[in-house]
């Protein structure tokens, strides 16, 4: 039976990977802020998913972090990788496809 729940938003699960991060360190909210040349109530929103932040950003937040931006958003991808639903396989693609021709 396949899942009807949407898939989880980037944002989200990126936020939820800077605060794990952030947490991990032992930094605090306004210091990782400041480190990163943002305001404390943006990175809030970043870690809360509520902003849909530049490369920019994140590389800055990165960056404050000590981490990389192929860690940070191979975390990201892990993360999202296993709360997807569950995708067809490549059989079943193709068989949808060529009944839709």
């Amino acid at each position: 039976m396949a899942s009807t729940d949407p898939e989880p938003l980037w944002r989200h699960l990126l936020g939820d990977q800077l605060r794990g991060i952030r947490q991990d360190r032992g930094q605090t909210l306004t210091e990782t802020a400041r480190r990163a040349g943002v305001s404390p109530q943006y990175l809030s929103e970043m870690e809360r998913g509520l902003k849909e932040p530049s490369s920019e950003m994140i590389a800055a937040v990165a960056g404050a972090l000590d981490t990389g931006l192929v860690d940070l958003t191979l975390g990201v991808s892990e993360r999202l990788r296993e709360l997807a639903p569950a995708q067809p396989a490549q059989a079943d693609v193709r068989a949808t496809l060529a009944l839709a021709a």
